[in-house]
């Protein structure tokens, strides 16, 4: 006789196979990046040593001789095979190098752009949700309102607007016309400011969209209308089981838009000298410091899976549901 009960699976369970899970993806990340970066510095036009010349000597001083000089000290007339196979093997030695321009470890530089990179998006992700979650909420809990029109005209606006354009208007509204705020630079609190909303404006208007939609979808379900049979007042129906689904919804939302984030602060870092990996993963191609390249990418995708983690296990302590399993008897 076959029956199906429902029992409670350990805690820990989901949650390590999620981690088993991006850790194989984070394993396939490094290889797949590691040599996809490579083989796309090798077909840059130009000459590679001479680059690097330049940018350890200056353009004034480069010369042919100095060009060859540091080919054959970086072995770059080796086969191409040869050298990616040597960054991978010192990769698995969890030793990323020395930059080629700057002859600096690439750990030590990559750990101070990526501490720049963190911080602009943790600001741009808090902004973005702080805004974007709570007009989207109020929205979707009168819809056809004025905010719900209002929000409607705001995402079309945020979405219309590249990162860079945004970025120029606020500097030249806050920066040049106000002068209230720095137009680049870092170590003071003010100049991650504009940075920071350049990224938060685009993904406020998507989380807006997303948690207004979600709010009307779950007003709508029976489990809320059950809430309120109960004799649950309204306010307490919306907090304890609207918000908290949509929640749910939201963080994987998020998961999604964390690579459109990514792609925004290699332009965003750019446009307002944040040194960050964007920031670094520009000038790093620009002088063909291949090291640098591949660890400033890697970094990125790998602070992506990153992400995508905690974003599930933030999805998995909001939903009860996938800590349960069906057992057949």
């Amino acid at each position: 006789m076959n029956a199906s009960t429902t029992t409670p699976r350990s805690p820990a369970a989901p949650a390590l196979r999620i981690l088993r899970q991006r850790a194989v993806q984070a394993a396939a990340v490094v290889v797949l990046v590691s040599t996809a970066c490579f083989a796309i510095v090798q077909s840059l036009p130009g000459d590679i040593a001479f680059r690097i010349a330049a940018g350890r000597y200056g353009y004034d001083q480069v010369t042919a001789a100095s060009a060859d000089t540091v080919r054959a000290e970086l072995g770059l007339d080796r086969p191409a095979w040869q050298q990616l196979l040597d960054w991978l093997g010192e990769l698995l030695a969890l030793d990323l190098g020395t930059s080629l321009v700057t002859g600096t470890s690439v750990a030590g530089e990559l750990g101070l752009y990526l501490s720049s990179s963190l911080q602009l998006a943790a600001a741009a992700l808090a902004l973005a949700l702080a805004g974007g979650a709570t007009v989207g909420a109020l929205a979707g809990a009168r819809p056809g309102g004025i905010l719900d029109r209002i929000t409607t005209l705001w995402v079309s606006a945020a979405r219309a607007l590249p990162p860079f354009l945004l970025g120029l208007v606020l500097i030249l509204f806050f920066s040049v016309h106000l002068g209230v705020l720095p137009a680049a630079g870092h170590g003071e609190a003010g100049n991650i400011v504009l940075p920071a909303a350049t990224l938060a404006v685009g993904l406020s208007g998507l989380f807006a969209r997303v948690t207004r939609d979600t709010v009307v979808q779950i007003r709508r379900s029976e489990y809320v209308r059950f809430a309120a049979t109960k004799g649950l007042g309204e306010r307490l129906v919306f907090l304890r089981h609207v918000l908290r689904n949509t929640g749910v919804t939201l963080l994987s939302y998020v998961g999604v838009q964390l690579l459109i984030l990514i792609e925004g602060v290699v332009v965003v870092e750019s446009l307002f000298a944040w040194p960050g990996l964007g920031h670094s993963l520009v000038h790093a191609i620009f002088w063909r410091d291949i090291p640098m390249i591949q660890a400033t990418a890697l970094a990125l995708a790998l602070l992506v899976v990153a992400l995508n983690t905690v974003v599930d296990l933030g999805a998995l302590a909001l939903d009860p549901r996938p800590r349960r399993r069906e057992v057949v008897l």
